[in-house]
């Protein structure tokens, strides 16, 4: 269950690391993402943003998958506990967004995603 819950995980930010890296080089995709404020491709100042998030994102799959056992890093077992944590946070900020696209296709992924990070802290 544990390295189920971990693929998960990897897999949902995979897409989100995917969608930032598109939207750091340019994607049209503005309004998917960060309330929905730039239409189109996002200003250069939140494309690094896009491309930060990404590398962030990247931490977190390699966290999860650590606590997992499912690739060598030896990090603290509480340190699941800061993904949780960031990924209640971004599911409470992707539920609340005033973006009805934003909301329609992240509120699911981040809240799956969090729910699976959980069960990975739970289990270790």
């Amino acid at each position: 269950m544990i390295t189920a819950a971990a693929l998960m995980f990897a897999t949902l930010m995979a897409i989100a690391v995917g969608f930032q890296i598109a939207l750091a080089f340019g994607a049209p995709w503005g309004e998917w993402a960060n309330g929905g404020r730039w239409r189109g491709t996002l200003p250069k100042p939140m494309r690094i943003a896009s491309m930060v998030q990404a590398i962030l994102l990247s931490v977190l799959i390699a966290v999860v998958l650590a606590t997992a056992n499912l690739i060598d890093w030896i990090i603290p077992a509480w340190t699941i506990w800061i993904v949780v944590g960031i990924m209640a946070l971004s599911t409470i900020m992707n539920i609340a967004t005033p973006s009805a696209k934003e909301r329609m296709l992240w509120a699911p992924i981040v809240t799956l995603a969090c729910a699976s990070a959980a069960i990975v802290g739970f289990l270790v």
